[in-house]
């Protein structure tokens, strides 16, 4: 029977580097040993803990109180007739209130109801500029209110598109120069779904 040779050292330094690579028979490895010069060391700025959070100052907190307001914030537009109330105005004071009240008749309207802006705009200038050309000084723009349409959109969409681009038109050249005052039209000429407008007198 041959004799069993004795490993040389290298062999065995190599057999004790593969042993401990090796895995138990259940399937586990065997712990490795903690380093102990790495745990002595200091951690590095990348492996330092994180700091607690500042703790809320809840002291000046009150039930009900107003909450300072952070960023910024959507403040919604005037409604039109409020808007309207509120301009300067530029026309005479008695001839207004009568106008307001729909006392004074108007000497020509144009009906834009169901016409896209792209149809309105024109027609608009047309009928403004022609107005004034024919010493028109009180003139009647419908409108209309606009749909009543559900609207699941969290973002709410104006009613009545020509209802609320009118003002703007009325008050952008060329028509502007044109133009003394907008107002709402009196229940008897249409309330909110229409404008008085009244012109400057064309220079001769």
């Amino acid at each position: 029977m041959a004799r069993k040779r004795k490993l040389s050292e290298e062999e065995r330094e190599l057999w004790d580097r593969v042993a401990r690579t090796t895995r138990l028979f259940h399937g586990t490895r065997k712990p490795e040993q903690p380093d102990e010069e790495a745990l002595a060391k200091p951690p590095t700025p990348l492996e330092k803990p994180l700091p607690d959070p500042p703790k809320a100052d809840l002291g000046k907190l009150r039930l009900g109180g107003a909450t300072p307001r952070t960023g910024w914030y959507h403040t919604p537009p005037k409604p039109i007739a409020e808007s309207l109330r509120t301009q300067p105005l530029r026309m005479d004071h008695k001839a207004h209130k009568q106008m307001t009240r729909g006392k004074l008749v108007p000497d020509a309207r144009i009906d834009l109801h169901g016409m896209t802006q792209a149809e309105a705009h024109p027609e608009l200038i047309s009928f403004i500029l022609r107005a004034q050309d024919h010493g028109h000084r009180l003139v009647l723009v419908i409108t209309g209110k606009g749909k009543i349409m559900e609207d699941w959109d969290p973002i709410p969409t104006r009613r009545g598109v020509l209802r609320h681009q009118v003002p703007q038109w009325l008050r952008l050249p060329p028509l502007g120069p044109v133009v003394m005052q907008v107002s709402q039209a009196h229940q008897r000429h249409g309330g909110e779904g229409a404008y008085y407008v009244y012109l400057r007198k064309l220079r001769g």
